[in-house]
């Protein structure tokens, strides 16, 4: 029984933390544009800047064929 005079109060501070942290998350922003990095991960990316990605891998591969 004297357990639970312990982990009441440690649960109340565990949400009290959980409570502010949604807040502070919501606050800051960061649920404002939900769908935007679900679409970005769909959209081409064929910009003059981009890595290519067939020497890339064929240094890597080289790699890890090495002994």
């Amino acid at each position: 029984m004297e357990i639970v005079f312990l982990l009441i109060p440690v649960a109340l501070v565990l949400i009290a933390l959980v409570v502010g942290l949604l807040f502070w998350a919501v606050r800051s922003g960061q649920f404002e544009d939900m769908t935007g990095p679900a679409y970005r991960v769909l959209m081409d990316d064929d910009s003059p800047g981009a890595c290519d990605r067939s020497t890339a891998s064929d240094t890597d591969s080289s790699k890890l064929h090495r002994k």
